[in-house]
């Protein structure tokens, strides 16, 4: 192996390859915000701007065809979530992906708040 190949590889984590190289130097998702238990699901299948999208890109289209949460995502696909978001972001903008908002736990309902305390008290 030459030495520059060396550089690129890690004997325990394999190829090493830069975030910013799996977003094209991008280091923010643009558009609206989006939460990590945001739903990612499928509009369009992009047949025809499959050659145009990157290997990651397409992955997420296709783990996408049933709505999945971003945290999974970057789970699933080994990413940071900062990379995902980027990668779905630009997704969204082209059309091939929609996000769905996570409704809100209702953390603010006294009677689960009493429940949590109680339930703390028994342990």
């Amino acid at each position: 192996m030459e030495p520059s190949e060396r550089e690129w590889l890690d004997q325990e984590a394999g190829p090493v390859v830069r975030p910013y190289a799996l977003t094209g130097g991008l280091t923010r998702p643009s558009g609206e915000r989006f939460d990590l238990l945001d739903m990612v699901g499928v509009i369009r299948r992009a047949a025809v701007d499959m050659p145009l999208l990157a290997p990651e890109q397409a992955e997420v289209l296709e783990r996408c065809q049933i709505p999945a949460p971003l945290v999974d995502l970057a789970s699933d696909l080994n990413l940071p979530v900062g990379v995902i978001r980027i990668l779905v972001s630009d997704l969204r903008e082209r059309g091939l992906v929609s996000i769905h908002r996570a409704q809100p736990a209702g953390v603010g309902d006294l009677k689960i708040l009493q429940e949590v305390v109680d339930g703390l008290r028994r342990i």
